[in-house]
């Protein structure tokens, strides 16, 4: 019988290969698809903290439930996996616009108005702040403000004082002008005022006065609780600042205790050029090494006692103590927000180990980061929340994605020490790569400032800070009440030494920082999404996220504005030769700083020449030869002065309320205090040819919206 040769198989089409492979890395995702749950809950916060207006409650409950309601309907009914999947998105969302608004409600407290006139304020000093430009600043309870009544005033009032700082627990008094917390900057940039309205802050004082003592009532439980923590973490602060001097002290006292009164604002800036400033914040890093080093510590001295391993388990034991150590720290910290959503993070870790569980993985954090966004949602929109995750998210991939080397059975010691050492150094390579990549996109809009040399920088101070400065802080920090902290302490002192030498001459070097303006603000939430899908998604499916996790960076930059005028007119810049020409150098420089980073553009000083500079104003000396005149007076000018502005500038600001403009002001853009006090800060563009003097403005109350936390300073 004669052989039949069967045809040769024909080559599969590009369809019919695409079509399993991609039938393949759906089915692969099976057990990450409930991974998305906190990214739609943490969208659905995001959306309500980009509304204009604020909504009603109970329309976003009912979604919200009416969405629960659907997807677990649908679950009980077995729908199919892409229907539950979709319905579970979807109530999670609700429930996150839900859950903001709740949390928004729940932590209404006065703010302060603005006050024409300084005032007496009485009341408990809470906590010591951060020192600002003007001198040390504190954080005070009032119990009355003279002019306000007990339902106007705050809870809370962070006050600028003369002199040294106040301590936690007294009761003091103080002559101040009273404003509620500060409008952004400029249109889009650093919202402080929402961010102290879910601290209860209601206002800013500065005082004109050297702080008095004040006889008050005992205050209530909680006030005296938080002082009494407070007074401890101050006293532990200068404890460690008196051991180690203000140099090495300052940042020790800052890594401890989240107190920066002893910092020196030139080493922050070369900590900051250098890509060390995160070193400073206590955050993941810090509840890491402390929460491991007790963890790893307890461990062995359980396995070092034979009597006691063979009768616990030593892996659970030292959980314990890591969460001891942990709670321990996010006291002494302060419980800043970055330390909560970190020890948060750490908890679930151990908790983890407590049910027998892995402690690193994806679903770890993704229920750490369920829990801080149900206990805070507004911590979706801070830069610390948005870069703790991001970078944790991505070190989890590289865990996941990182192959396991098979161990040797015996090989000679020396060979063992190379292979070791090189297994590390490229793990830590790795991780700060891919951490920096994670946190790149909101570094860039947030801070726009890129530490060129920031990788070399970390890498060298990684060891120092991870096995030398954190642990030892550690233990001279709890030893140190009692007498004993002192040779911890040394050694930390020693390698704070060293990495300060190491950020100083990596700030340094040629080009170490480079400034880059902030892309539209729609783009990072693009980014954001990017950087989860490469770290959710498993298979190479995952880089096709890389583009949008980029976004930030090759977005295009809108037009730099002509002219930025600062909240209340008090100083404005324009741009000239692609720099920023600041009107009044050095008044109010934040608020400088902050526009020029976010723009993407040096500073430059006004030239003396060329311009008519008196007590209240500035103008070109001539017709037509810039762009602006400003008057910063808090009295209104006369109409003669008025008339002078609109001769010598197409634009001109009056911080003061003007009642009526002369003739030469037609055709002239005059923006005086009503205007500030209705918009805030604002950004010109030029509209048009010079002649026609046509711009379009946008002001910083524009983008922010009409929310609970939006009142403006009126008072100039």
């Amino acid at each position: 019988m004669a052989g039949v040769i069967a045809p040769a198989p024909a080559n599969p089409s590009l369809a019919e290969r695409v079509g399993p492979f991609l039938s393949e890395q759906v089915a692969d995702q099976s057990l990450r698809w409930r991974l998305s749950a906190p990214v739609a809950f943490g969208g659905g916060c995001a959306v309500y903290f980009a509304l204009k207006t604020e909504p009603p409650a109970w329309p976003l409950i009912a979604g919200a439930l009416l969405a629960a309601g659907l997807w677990l309907g649908a679950r009980r009914t077995a729908l199919a996996r892409v229907w539950t999947l979709g319905l579970m998105l979807l109530a999670c969302f609700a429930l996150g616009v839900a859950v903001a608004k709740l949390r928004t409600d729940a932590v209404t407290a006065p703010i302060a108005p603005a006050m024409a006139q300084p005032t007496v304020v009485e009341g408990w000093v809470i906590d010591v702040d951060s020192p600002g430009a003007a001198g040390p600043r504190v954080v005070i309870a009032p119990v009355r403000i003279h002019g306000l009544t007990p339902e106007e005033t705050p809870t809370r009032l962070r006050a600028t004082v003369r002199g040294a700082a106040p301590e936690p627990g007294q009761a003091v008094r103080l002559f101040a002008l009273i404003n509620p917390p500060p409008a952004p900057a400029s249109p889009g940039a650093y919202d402080f005022g929402r961010n102290a309205y879910f601290q209860s802050m209601g206002g800013v004082a500065f005082s004109l006065g050297e702080t008095r003592p004040a006889y008050l009532a005992p205050p209530p439980w909680n006030v005296r609780a938080a002082m009494a923590v407070n007074g401890l973490r101050y006293d532990l602060a200068r404890r460690i600042v008196g051991r180690l001097g203000m140099r090495t002290g300052g940042v020790a006292a800052a890594m401890t205790t989240g107190h920066e009164a002893w910092l020196d604002p030139a080493q922050v800036d070369v900590m900051r050029d250098s890509g060390l400033a995160h070193i400073l914040s206590i955050s993941g890093l810090h509840m890491a090494v402390v929460g491991g080093f007790a963890f790893f510590l307890v461990r062995l001295l359980v396995a070092a006692w034979p009597w006691l391993a063979l009768r616990v388990s030593g892996k659970k034991v030292a959980a314990w103590a890591g969460l001891g150590a942990v709670a321990t720290y996010l006291v002494i910290s302060g419980s800043p927000a970055p330390a909560e959503r970190a020890a948060i993070t750490a908890s679930i870790a151990f908790l983890a180990i407590l049910l027998d569980r892995q402690a690193i993985t994806m679903h770890a954090l993704a229920v750490a980061a369920l829990v801080v966004l149900l206990l805070r949602p507004e911590a979706i929109v801070t830069p610390g929340f948005q870069m703790s995750f991001a970078a944790t998210a991505a070190l989890v991939a590289l865990v996941e994605a990182w192959p396991v080397r098979p161990r040797e059975i015996s090989a000679p010691w020396p060979i063992l020490l190379v292979q070791r050492v090189g297994a590390w150094l490229g793990i830590a390579v790795m991780a700060s790569l891919v951490a920096g990549a994670a946190t790149g996109p909101f570094a860039l809009q947030h801070f726009n400032r890129t530490a060129m040399y920031g990788l070399g920088a970390n890498l060298a101070t990684a060891p120092l800070s991870d096995f030398i400065i954190m642990p030892a802080l550690a233990l001279g920090a709890l030893l140190e009440p009692l007498g004993l902290g002192a040779p911890f302490l040394w050694l930390a002192g020693q390698g704070i030494g060293v990495m300060l030498a190491i950020g100083e001459w990596t700030a340094g070097l040629p080009g170490a920082v480079r400034t880059v303006a902030s892309a539209p603000d729609f783009v990072l939430p693009i980014a954001f999404l990017g950087v989860l899908f490469c770290c959710l998604w498993r298979g190479p499916l995952r880089w096709l996220g890389l583009p949008f996790a980029a976004a930030v960076m090759l977005w295009p930059r809108d037009p730099t504005p002509d002219l930025w005028i600062g909240d209340g007119g008090a100083n404005a810049a324009f741009v000239e030769a692609g720099e920023a020409v600041v009107v009044r150098p050095g008044v109010r420089q934040f608020a400088v700083d902050v526009w020029s980073r976010r723009r993407g553009v040096e500073q430059a000083e006004r030239a003396t020449e060329g311009w008519a500079c008196t007590r209240f104003s500035c103008a070109p000396a001539e017709p037509g030869a810039g762009l602006l005149a400003l008057w910063w007076g808090r009295r209104a000018p006369s109409l003669e002065q008025v008339d002078a502005l609109c001769r010598s500038a197409p634009v001109v600001s009056v911080r003061a309320r003007v009642a009526a403009l002369p003739p030469s002001c037609e055709g002239r853009l005059v923006l005086d205090g009503a205007d500030y006090a209705r918009g805030g800060a604002v950004e010109l563009w030029r509209d048009g040819p010079a002649s026609a003097n046509r711009w379009r403005a946008v002001w910083a109350a524009q983008v922010r919206g009409d929310r609970p936390w939006s009142v403006s300073d009126t008072g100039g």
